[in-house]
């Protein structure tokens, strides 16, 4: 079996020979900690991203099978993207930079943490017809467009006609990335906006909503008609963190879940029955409107300090939901012992069959390059035959 019929067989609950080994990537500084240390190239550590050739040699290097988020196209919906921009440089060294969804954020050089928002294009409605609903009218210049990560598939498809997307029997799975109905939303306003927002303006939010969801539908379809076979759909949204929903679930259910729905059908016509979101955060409390309106499988299931777990989700769901990630990464920092108790609590887990172990998110800073090494090792030997 190759690496995209064994993930396809777990997440269908079919026999499969060996379980994949499955990875989200790493942090840049974890990259150039492994740079330093001379295990990666100044290439590799420099240029990495999701779904790249150079994704894949790094992968090979530490033993994983590859990177679930091996999507296509980019996660972006703008079109054109606003252009980023300095906009003051201060004494301290931070900058207050202008980004491509058109938010201020405060930068500084080294810091590791998601830069803190200063300042929101979208404000109103007049902002919104003047910035932003022009930039959601579907074309094919939005997918043609230069990418995040210009990745072997992205050239297979400039290059005319999604050869490469269309053969079914490719080495690993590939998923077609629907983009964000509520996160890129969520990004433009910011969380006091959107609340705001929710309250004193229901109809421009539900037209902003309408705008996402119309952008990536079409663009799902576009891409679907022209015959590229996905093995997996996928959305991202984060909008949880680690108490719960930033959002009312109510309010998520009743605003975005028909927008869910409408694509995931899409999808389904199409022969994909495997759709993940991505969501970070303690995302329990909206597991029922995914399930409902067609997402069946939760990625990265970040464990935290609230301890999240496919296990009693299961309980509660049954088979329909299935599960990609939940693996503890801060074992990476440890040693062997902290790695082997790891891979033993997720034994249990995986036998609950639709379940790949994925580290929960990004493989951070103080990650070991042998201890990562040591783990992928491990779990072939221990979820083989």
């Amino acid at each position: 079996m190759n690496n995209r019929e064994r993930a396809l067989a777990v997440l269908n609950y079919d026999s499969y020979d060996r379980l994949p080994i499955v990875h989200f990537g790493y942090w840049p500084e974890t990259l150039q900690k492994w740079y330093k240390q001379g295990h990666i190239t100044a290439e590799e550590a420099n240029e990495w991203n999701d779904g790249t050739p150079i994704d894949k040699s790094i992968g090979d290097k530490l033993g994983f099978d590859f990177n679930w988020f091996n999507v296509f196209p980019c996660i972006g919906l703008l079109c054109p993207e606003f252009e980023p921009k300095i906009l003051k440089e201060n004494p301290d060294g931070s900058k207050e930079f202008f980004n491509s969804e058109g938010v201020v954020v405060m930068q500084k050089d080294g810091a590791g943490s998601i830069p803190a928002e200063i300042a929101y294009t979208l404000k109103d409605r007049e902002s919104w017809l003047k910035h932003y609903k022009p930039r959601l009218q579907f074309s094919e210049a939005s997918i043609a467009k230069e990418p995040v990560n210009t990745s072997i598939e992205y050239i297979e498809f400039e290059a005319g006609g999604l050869e490469f997307l269309k053969q079914p029997n490719r080495e690993n799975p590939i998923g077609l990335m629907i983009g964000g109905l509520l996160g890129h939303i969520r990004n433009w306003l910011g969380i006091v906006g959107l609340s705001y927002m929710i309250v004193d303006d229901e109809e421009l939010l539900d037209e902003i909503i309408q705008a996402v969801s119309d952008f990536c539908y079409f663009r799902a379809e576009y891409i679907l008609k022209r015959e590229a076979k996905f093995d997996f759909a996928h959305f991202w949204e984060d909008v949880c963190f680690k108490n719960g929903p930033l959002i009312s679930p109510d309010w998520f259910d009743e605003k975005i879940g028909p927008h869910y729905k409408r694509i995931t059908s899409l999808v389904n016509s199409y022969g994909i029955n495997i759709v993940s979101v991505d969501c970070d955060g303690l995302i329990d409390a909206l597991i029922p409107t995914w399930l409902e309106n067609g997402v069946n499988t939760m990625f990265p299931i970040e464990v935290g300090t609230w301890n999240a777990s496919i296990k009693p989700w299961r309980e509660k769901y049954g088979k329909e939901l299935r599960g990609i990630g939940g693996m503890n990464k801060t074992a990476f920092s440890k040693d062997y012992s902290a790695i082997d108790a790891e891979i033993e609590r997720l034994k249990e887990l995986v036998e609950l069959g639709g379940y790949i172990p994925c580290p929960d998110h990004r493989i951070a800073p103080d990650a070991k390059w042998e201890n990562v090494q040591y783990y992928c090792e491990k779990m072939r030997q221990t979820f083989s035959g």
